[in-house]
């Protein structure tokens, strides 16, 4: 008999990958049902101030056009700040859409023209007069400085710790120690602006029931988002979001065009499609402008004696959103000496918004360009350096990781990398009239996982079927849940059907911050071993079972059968114990929760190495990244290709980040004046070259019950600084501004 296959570990395609590639699979704006209207938002033209009159009557008397919703005409909703937030929501009170004729920012929200085609309603936003009393605003991080202060504190969160307490002595022992560096660091905004816009479709169903296709990364937290605002029962609030055409954090909060489809869809008592235009992508949440100040000293051995970062970042004047910039340095080198500080300027923007890897990608930046030029100062190889400061503990809470194999990963990507060929003295390195420039830096990210449920079926054809309210916003959830789901019961992968992406099925936090297969899949594997222990329970009490007196460690569950371990000959088929259970399914429901006993002792992360390659044209100033490698140990690799796949993206978004993506403020405006994907700059292919990446083998026990990481974030945080530490190298020149434009390398 061939042997029965694992499908943990092995590099399946997406299972759902032809539907995307053939246009099939359908998105929250490709839904249509009759009497489907669509709206289009109006938005603010200034930055602050109130509107002191509209008149829609040009619009209305349009024909097609239903309906033109403002302020003044909006139903009566929830009153308190609670049912307006949500599972990702900052402390403070949250935006409210319509709320009153306040204006807090440049694109708010300020109207709804809802039509019988999305070109009528789109027509007629442009014939609703607005005018306004104008107010003085701030919009400059920079000018604002002096005004930062601490975070609000807000409900505990795991994921977003504050800075740890000062140790030591730091002014002195910085100012005592041979080798100091001091910078600033800035990077600016950026915006989300995945393929697909936020849409959301809202089917009236009437008596108070509506089903919901939303882009987002939680249909949980959207339907508790609508339920609690408009005052429905969870229960007749069903939001669906199968596909999700990139999401990155930009769908982790419910986005107003949510609120406004279900609010017009419940006043009209009809269908309602609401889709942001490219645009309006600008108009919410983004990765805040940050500035950092470090200072790090070392010895002339290269031991760090003291780190101090400093990090001061934007936020509403209505909420407080917080990041996680300065912690990392001291989860990685253990200097004895610390001093991290964070702190907040409220301006008139929107409340910023997880974007990949938040506040990790903003503050190794900072970190890793520091620590080069600590290597420069005390003359040691960077990667030496940071093999000096190695340390299997993670210092800033006094406890050892589950698991850390970042030692192999600087190894193992060095010599793949060729980093020995590296040539110590910037500017010695050339390819024709282009400068070569090397650079390396350490990627960190937090291993966390969260409370879910998750429901497994065994159907009455024999197949397996698994429930999750989870959302796959293109990471390859779907296929990696399959596989866990399928190796749990010994079953096919074609015998697996994994449906998600529904809030009527069972809980599912948002998916986001690599938490996703820790989390959704431990409540799998749960799921999976109940159903197990079930289906044996049944298979013992059969006429003349094989299993009778066995154990459960005594058999093994293999091509959807029982076997007895001892005797591979005698065997149970998962279709005879559906039949002694009277043809009918055999259902298990289990709760997945973190071991936090298990956990407490110790500190859980991914780790990984970035190796890079730059050629800068000595006469233009233009960067060309030509080849890069990151180095991972993310714990056990579900699938290596589709893992492949998330870190070669964030590898693309670090180029991006450090060589392209930013949104212009014009401070008098109050206003990004960049807001399309012409002078939005990203990568295309032809900027895109050699990049590879290598998993390195790690064993955690202790993480979860899979022994997993996450990759979506640890791919990015590493790209930036290697980038900048590469283009120091090549060209002589520290540039600490995100992005790094050619104009700087003149």
């Amino acid at each position: 008999m061939e042997a029965f296959q694992k499908q943990v570990g092995q590099p399946l395609s997406r299972l759902e990958g032809q539907l995307k590639v053939t246009g099939t699979a359908k998105y929250s704006g490709d839904y249509q049902v009759p009497g489907l209207l669509y709206g289009y938002v109006i938005n603010s033209t200034i930055t602050k101030g109130k509107i002191t009159r509209f008149d829609t009557s040009r619009a209305k008397a349009v024909p097609g056009i239903v309906q033109v919703f403002t302020y003044e005409n909006r139903p009566s909703l929830a009153w308190f700040d609670l049912q307006y937030a949500d599972m990702d929501a900052p402390p403070g009170s949250p935006f409210r859409p319509l709320q009153d004729e306040d204006i807090l920012y440049n694109g708010q929200p300020i109207g709804l023209v809802v039509a019988e085609t999305f070109e009528l309603a789109r027509y007629g936003a442009t014939l609703v007069d607005v005018e306004y009393e104008e107010e003085a605003f701030e919009t400059d991080l920079r000018k604002e400085t002096p005004k930062a202060r601490s975070p609000k504190i807000g409900m505990a969160t795991m994921l977003k710790p504050l800075p740890p307490k000062p140790k030591g002595k730091f002014e002195k022992a910085y100012q005592e120690s041979p080798a100091q560096v001091s910078a600033e660091y800035y990077h600016g905004t950026e915006h989300h602006n995945p393929l697909e816009l936020f849409a959301t479709t809202t089917i009236y169903e009437g008596d108070g029931k509506l089903t919901i296709y939303d882009k987002t990364q939680g249909t949980v937290n959207s339907q508790l988002y609508v339920a609690n605002i408009f005052g429905l029962k969870y229960k007749d609030v069903r939001v669906i979001s199968p596909y999700v055409g990139g999401a990155f954090g930009s769908a982790l909060r419910p986005q107003y065009q949510l609120f406004l489809s279900v609010m017009a869809a419940l006043e009209l008592k009809q269908s309602v499609l609401v889709t942001l235009d490219r645009q309006q992508m600008f108009t919410f949440g983004h990765r805040p402008p940050t500035i950092q100040q470090t200072r790090f000293s070392a010895d002339m051995d290269g031991k760090v004696t003291a780190m101090n970062h400093l990090a001061i970042g934007e936020t509403s004047r209505f909420e407080d959103y917080t990041e996680v910039v300065v912690n990392w340095a001291h989860m990685l080198y253990p200097a004895a000496n610390t001093l991290m500080q964070y702190k907040l300027v409220e301006l008139d923007v929107y409340s910023p918004l997880d974007m990949r890897s938040p506040g990790g990608s903003t503050g190794m930046h900072a970190i890793e360009s520091t620590m080069d030029e600590l290597a420069y100062k005390t003359k040691i190889d960077p990667l030496q350096l940071r093999l000096i400061n190695y340390s299997e503990d993670d210092v800033s809470l006094n406890r050892p990781y589950s698991s850390k194999e970042l030692r192999q990963c600087y190894l193992q990507g060095a010599e793949k990398f060729g980093w020995d060929k590296r040539s110590p003295e910037p500017r010695s390195m050339r390819r024709g009239n282009k400068l070569v420039g090397y650079g390396m830096a350490t990627g960190i990210w937090e291993a966390n996982q969260l409370p879910a449920k998750a429901e497994a079926i065994l159907t009455t054809d024999g197949k397996l079927r698994v429930n999750s309210a989870v959302t796959d916003i293109g990471t390859g959830t779907l296929t990696v849940t399959t596989q866990i789901a399928a190796d749990e019961l010994g079953m096919k992968i074609e015998d697996v059907e994994f449906l998600y992406g529904d809030s009527k099925k069972p809980f599912a936090p948002i998916q986001g911050g690599s938490f996703t297969v820790s989390t959704v899949g431990s409540a799998v594997k749960v799921a999976g071993v109940a159903l197990k222990k079930k289906l044996f329970s049944i298979a013992k009490k059969m006429k003349d079972s094989v299993v009778s007196k066995a154990d459960l460690k005594e058999v093994v569950f293999e091509d959807s059968r029982i076997f007895l371990r001892s005797d591979r000959s005698k065997s149970i088929s998962f279709l005879e114990i559906i039949e002694a259970n009277g043809g009918k399914p055999i259902k298990v429901s289990k709760f997945s929760v973190p071991s936090l006993l298990k956990q407490k002792k110790y500190s859980r992360a991914t780790h990984s190495a970035a190796f890079v390659e730059v050629e800068v044209d000595e006469q233009l100033g233009i960067v060309n990244v030509t080849r890069a490698i990151t180095a991972v140990a993310a714990g056990k690799i579900i699938n290596p290709k589709t893992a492949r796949s998330q870190i070669l993206g964030g590898m693309i978004w670090g180029i991006s980040k450090a060589l392209r993506e930013e949104t212009i403020q014009d401070f008098n405006l109050g206003k990004y004046m960049n807001q399309n994907l012409a002078e939005y700059h990203i990568p295309v292919h032809a900027d895109i070259h050699d990049l590879d990446v290598i998993f390195v083998e790690e064993n955690d026990e202790i993480v979860n019950a899979l022994g997993v990481k996450g990759v979506g974030e640890i791919g990015l945080v590493a790209m930036p600084p290697a980038i900048a530490n590469a283009i120091y190298h090549a060209t002589g020149k520290r540039i600490n501004q995100l992005p790094i434009h050619f104009d700087s390398l003149l």
